[in-house]
C-alpha cells in the first residue's frame, strides 16, 4: 500500500487541517452558527479565550475564507464576524464529532481511569 501523501510536512491539506481542528476553531463557528457577532460577544461567549488567542483565531477563520469581518461605524467602532458559506459547511462535520464526544465520554472516561490505574505511582 502506498502512503498517504497528506502525511508530508507540505501538503496543503494537512496545513488547512492543523488550522481548522482545533477547540477554539470549532467553538467559534457555534457561536456564528446563527448570526453574526462582534468580537466583545464572542468573547464573553467563549470562556477562557484570551483576546489574543480569539484575534489570531478569528484572522486564520478570515484568511481561509471561513468567516468575514466587517467593521461598523459607531461609536465606539466595532468588529463584526459572519460565517461564510464555507464557514456554514464546516458546522455539520463540527456538529457530528460533537455528538461523537457526548456518546462516547463515557468510554473515553473508563478508558482513562484504566490507563492511569495501570501507571506506576
Amino acid at each position: 500500500m502506498a502512503e498517504n501523501p497528506c502525511f508530508t510536512a507540505h501538503c496543503p491539506n494537512r496545513l488547512l487541517f492543523a488550522e481548522i481542528a482545533d477547540k477554539w476553531t470549532m467553538m467559534i463557528l457555534t457561536v456564528l452558527e446563527r448570526h453574526p457577532r462582534r468580537f466583545n460577544d464572542i468573547k464573553r461567549l467563549l470562556e477562557g479565550i484570551s483576546q489574543k488567542s480569539l484575534t489570531q483565531t478569528l484572522r486564520r477563520l478570515e484568511r481561509n475564507g471561513i468567516v468575514t469581518r466587517e467593521v461598523i461605524s459607531s461609536s465606539p467602532v466595532a468588529v463584526q464576524y459572519e460565517l461564510t458559506d464555507i464557514g456554514q459547511s464546516l458546522l455539520q462535520p463540527y456538529k457530528a464529532l460533537y455528538c461523537w464526544t457526548v456518546e462516547k465520554l463515557p468510554d473515553v472516561n473508563k478508558a482513562r481511569k484504566a490507563f492511569d490505574q495501570r501507571q506506576p505511582a
